[in-house]
C-alpha cells in the first residue's frame, strides 16, 4: 500500500467514483460504496503497517545485537533484552542512568566517585545476569 502504484490506483478509484455520481443520482448506495471501501482499506492498512514495523524492529534488534557482539567492551548480556518485560527493561534503564550519572566528570574541587561508579556498574551487571 505504500507504493506509488497503489496511490495512483486509489486516486483513480476515487475519481471514477466521483464521476459516476450523476449516473447513480448520488444515491445512498453510491455513497456507501466509497465509505465501505475506504473503511475496509484503512482496516487492512493497519495490519500492513504493524507487520512492517514488526519486521523493521526485528531487523534493527538484529543489527544492534551484532554490534554488541562485535564490540569487545560491550556487554553481551544486552543481546535479546527486547524480550524482557517492560518492568525489567525499566529497571535496567534506571540502573544505566545511575551509572551514567556516577561516571560524569567530577568538579575540579571534588574527589572522583570511584566507589559509586563501581556500584552502579555492578547493579547493571547484576540486573542483566538476573534477567
Amino acid at each position: 500500500m505504500g507504493q506509488p502504484g497503489a496511490f495512483i490506483g486509489a486516486l483513480m478509484a476515487c475519481i471514477f467514483w466521483a464521476v459516476s455520481g450523476p449516473v447513480f443520482h448520488y444515491s445512498d448506495t453510491w455513497q456507501l460504496v466509497i465509505n465501505t471501501a475506504t473503511t475496509v482499506l484503512t482496516f487492512l492498512a493497519v495490519f500492513l503497517i504493524q507487520n512492517s514495523q514488526n519486521r523493521d524492529g526485528a531487523a534493527i534488534q538484529a543489527k544492534l545485537d551484532e554490534l554488541l557482539r562485535a564490540i569487545e567492551s560491550a556487554r553481551s548480556q544486552f543481546i535479546g533484552i527486547e524480550h524482557l518485560s517492560d518492568k525489567q527493561i525499566e529497571l535496567i534503564r534506571t540502573a544505566l542512568e545511575r551509572q551514567a550519572q556516577s561516571e560524569k566528570p567530577a568538579r575540579p574541587k571534588r574527589k572522583p566517585r570511584r566507589a559509586k561508579q563501581k556500584t552502579a556498574s555492578d547493579t547493571v551487571d547484576r540486573l542483566l545476569d538476573r534477567f
